[in-house]
């Protein structure tokens, strides 16, 4: 069993930057497939970034603005946010430990969620 353990959200301006954190119990974490999702108000979660075989990926949405990074001595996967827009508002989770079946942005994918934390850009 993992436990993922997310922080570092909050509300900002437009423009503002936000890094989020989560740490993983478990030492297997820094093999896994980590994934962040978001959900916005009303609509469904989608995925917005993470590692995929130990390579970084992004949806087209938050491209050149998100970077995720990772430090396996801390098992603490990081999201951070540039350029926030009050599009991006929404609670973000991060998740773990791939299946192989679906995509990397699919919520069917990942086995493990963190418990979310909320971001909220205003214009």
């Amino acid at each position: 069993q993992v436990q993922l353990v997310e922080s570092g959200g909050g509300s900002v301006q437009a423009g503002g930057s936000l890094r989020l954190s989560c740490t993983a119990s478990g030492n297997t974490f820094r093999t896994m497939c980590v994934g962040w999702f978001r959900q916005p108000p009303g609509k469904e979660r989608e995925g917005v970034a993470g590692f995929a075989s130990g390579r970084p990926y992004y949806a087209n949405s938050v491209k050149g603005r998100f970077a995720v990074s990772r430090d396996n001595a801390t098992i603490t996967a990081y999201l951070q946010m540039n350029s926030l827009e009050p599009e991006d508002t929404a609670m973000y989770y991060c998740a773990a430990f791939c299946r192989g079946r679906y995509n990397n942005y699919d919520v069917r994918e990942y086995k493990y969620w963190g418990q979310g934390t909320q971001v909220t850009v205003s214009s």
